[in-house]
Formats: structure tokens, C-alpha cells, sequence
């Protein structure tokens, strides 16, 4: 592209020159000559008026006093008279090129003035190569401007093929790059543009893959767990038969947490948000996570309003639910206990242990991705008020010491509460 523009550059610079430089090297040309010639008329006609001014005065003519007077020139001078009187001042020019005026008087008195025309040609010759010389420095310039030019557009050409080039092969940083371009200048801005959105995708490509990892490693768990108990009670229908169930309830929960992690990813699950019986997913989290605590020796207790509605996601607030489980079962201590309240804008439950709580220089940061205070993954947190946020409602830590997590949803406008149902219900290590 560099060659392309250098070429036409010079080729327009040229075809410029020529349309203006032989033009003018006419007319200088012609102007020199014409401008000779009439220096040499003027100077036959003065030299007719001395003459003839000589004559009346009855001063004979001085040679050398009108060749120090004309220069250069070869001047013959006719008087009428007895016998004819010639004067010759100068000598002829030695190439024979002449240049020639003559003048006339009515008294019979001629003058012819010559001068060399090689000189005069010379001059010419002189004033071309001025024009010439210009014309050269002007391609010069021309071909210096274009090289510039060419610089200036093929660098950041360049550039932007590089970035497009990185862009494909996964590097999707933002260059930010201007070069005082207009059009160029939105090019790179487009790039910046798509950059920024690969980047996104692949963030969120990733994201899910660790999102996905993480959540369903606890059904997974679970599933094991009951497997294992099938195959320790190989001897005991009705135990099979019991754990036969859970497992298919773990396997389906397994499926729906997939299709949580699915809609997540597509940001669809706000609009799914449906009154879900809070007191149903919690006594299935309670049951599934209630054989873990029994074996670190742990308690789990549920607490607070029974019969209460929110709008969520079943799986969603299931996974949070079992996100802050995991959570105490790991980094707590002591009984567990899930409290429900509700309020005239939220339905609350809170999840809390007798742990030694969550330290002050981690509890600013706790729900940011890969920040844990007890070398767990940092994700769980983070994952469980997404889950949340993504519900409509939030998840917030609203005790340090010992650590209490609280779930914010938004009441359904049914919550299917009696009269009977407001008082406040204990169930300790299991479901009511």
C-alpha cells in the first residue's frame, strides 16, 4: 500500500509540474527575448536622438566614448553626406549570432545596434534551470509529504491488523489506540468495542464453568452419600428402597440446579420467579445436609414463622440455602441454626452457627469472588447472592460474631398463612 501511494503521489506531483513548469518556461523564455529586444530598440533610438543631436551641434562622434556608453554591443552608423560617413563602434560578436535594431532619422542618419545572441540565449538557459531546479525540489517535497502520508496511514493499518490478529487468537484487551484518524479512528473504536464484548463472553464463559463446578459438587455429594448408604444396607429392602428415593430426589435436584446454572447464564431466571413455600425447601435442605452435621457431630435446627411464601426460584433459593450450609459445615461451629421472620417488604431467613465468625479484615470483601477466609474456593458466597439477586431479593451478612447470613424475598401476596400458623415453631435436627 506504501509502494501504491508513493507512486501515485509522484505520478500526480509530476503530471502537476509538467502542466505548469513547460508553461511557464515558455513564457520566461519569451520574455527574455522580447525584453532584449526591446533594451536594444530603446537603445538604437537614443542613440539616433545623439547623433542627430552631434550633427546640429557640428560635434564630430567619439567611439570609444559610445563603447564605454553601450557595452557589449556592435553599433554602425550611417550619416547622409559627401562622401557617405560610416561609423563602426565595437567589434562583430565571434559566434555571428546576432541580435539586431535599427533606427532612423528624416536628416539621412541611420544607426544599427547589435549584441550577441548567445547571451541572451544564455540568460535563458539560466532562468530554466532555475525552473527546473524548483520543479525538482517540489517533487521532492511532493515525494517527502507522500512518504509521511503514506507513514501516518499504513502504521496504524498495521496496528489495527495486529489487533484484529490478537483479538482472533483469544488475547481480547481493549488497545485503545488512536491515530488522529477519523475513519481510522472508528475502526479501532469498533475493535475496542468487540474486544470489550469478547472479554464479557469469555468472563462469563469462564465464570460459568467455575459456577457450574462448584454447585454441582454438593449434589454430587449427596448423591454419593446415598448411594453409599444403598449399597451398605444391600441387605435391607426397606433402607434401599428409602435411600433409592433420595437418590432420585438428588438426581433430579442434580438436574434442576443444571438448569438454574443454564438460566443464570442467560440472565432469564428473574422473570421465573414464582411464590415458592419457603418451609418445603427448607426441610429438604435440612434433611439432605442433616446426615453431614450428624457425622461432624453437628446439629441442625430450623426456627421462626412456618407457613411462610416468597417469590423465588425453587432451585435458586434452594442452592443458596445450601450454599450457606456448606458454608457453616466448613468454616462454623456448633448447632446450625435457619430462622424464618417476615416483615411488610421482605420474608427473612437466616442462617447462623456458634463458629468463631468471620474476621474484620475478610468481612468488608466476603461476598467477592475468590476471597475465603478458611482456604475454601471464595466462590460459594458469591455464587449464593447472585442466586439471590438474581430471584429479586439479596443476601447479606448481618452479624460478624458469630456469623449470620440473612436471605431477603419478596413476600408472595398469598402466603398461605393461618391463623393458627403465626405463632413461632422449633424443630430441632430435622425437618417439622
Amino acid at each position: 500500500m506504501r509502494r501504491r501511494l508513493l507512486s501515485s503521489t509522484l505520478v500526480v506531483a509530476v503530471i502537476a509540474v509538467l502542466l505548469l513548469g513547460v508553461p511557464l518556461g515558455v513564457v520566461v523564455s519569451r520574455l527574455i527575448v522580447d525584453e532584449a529586444a526591446q533594451e536594444l530598440g530603446a537603445e538604437a533610438k537614443r542613440l539616433v536622438g545623439e547623433v542627430e543631436y552631434a550633427r546640429v551641434q557640428e560635434t564630430p562622434l567619439d567611439p570609444q566614448q559610445l563603447e564605454q556608453k553601450y557595452p557589449g554591443r556592435f553599433i554602425q552608423i550611417w550619416e547622409r553626406g559627401t562622401p557617405l560617413n560610416v561609423t563602426v563602434v565595437g567589434d562583430p560578436p565571434p559566434s555571428g549570432h546576432l541580435m539586431t535594431e535599427d533606427a532612423q532619422t528624416n536628416t539621412g542618419v541611420y544607426v544599427r545596434i547589435s549584441r550577441d545572441r548567445d547571451q541572451v540565449e544564455q540568460d535563458v538557459r539560466a532562468r530554466l534551470l532555475l525552473i527546473v531546479a524548483l520543479a525538482i525540489a517540489a517533487l521532492a517535497v511532493a515525494v517527502s509529504l507522500a512518504v509521511v502520508q503514506s507513514r501516518r496511514l499504513t502504521l496504524p493499518l498495521q496496528d489495527l491488523a495486529k489487533i484484529a490478529d490478537r483479538l482472533g487468537s483469544g488475547d481480547a484487551r481493549p488497545s485503545k489506540h488512536r491515530y488522529g484518524i477519523p475513519e481510522l479512528d472508528r475502526v479501532a473504536q469498533v475493535l475496542d468495542r468487540s474486544a470489550t464484548r469478547i472479554s464479557d463472553l469469555l468472563t462469563r464463559e469462564r465464570e460459568f464453568a467455575t459456577d457450574a463446578s462448584h454447585q454441582l459438587r454438593t449434589p454430587l455429594t449427596g448423591l454419593t452419600m446415598r448411594l453409599e448408604e444403598i449399597v451398605a444396607s444391600a441387605g435391607e429392602p426397606e433402607v434401599v428402597r428409602e435411600e433409592g428415593e433420595a437418590a432420585i430426589v438428588q438426581a433430579e435436584r442434580l438436574t434442576a440446579v443444571i438448569d438454574e446454572l443454564l438460566a443464570a447464564a442467560r440472565r432469564q431466571r428473574h422473570a421465573q420467579a414464582e411464590p415458592v413455600a419457603v418451609d418445603e425447601v427448607l426441610i429438604q435442605q435440612i434433611t439432605e445436609w442433616e446426615h453431614v452435621f450428624r457425622e461432624a457431630g453437628r446439629t441442625l435446627r430450623l426456627e421462626g414463622t412456618r407457613g411462610l411464601k416468597a417469590m423465588a426460584t425453587t432451585g435458586g433459593f434452594g442452592q443458596v440455602i445450601a450454599s450457606l450450609l456448606e458454608n457453616s459445615l466448613r468454616h462454623g461451629g456448633g448447632a446450625v441454626t435457619v430462622t424464618t421472620t417476615s416483615g411488610d417488604n421482605y420474608v427473612v431467613i437466616e442462617v447462623s452457627d456458634e463458629g468463631p465468625g468471620i474476621a474484620d479484615e475478610i468481612a468488608p470483601k466476603i461476598f467477592e469472588r475468590n476471597v475465603s477466609g478458611g482456604g475454601g474456593t471464595g466462590l460459594g458466597l458469591t455464587l449464593a447472592r447472585a442466586l439471590a439477586a438474581a430471584d429479586g431479593g439479596r443476601l447479606e451478612l448481618v452479624r460478624r460474631r458469630p456469623a449470620t447470613f440473612a436471605i431477603f424475598l419478596r413476600p408472595a401476596e398469598d402466603d398461605g398463612r393461618s391463623a393458627g400458623e403465626d405463632g413461632r415453631n422449633r424443630v430441632v435436627s430435622g425437618p417439622a
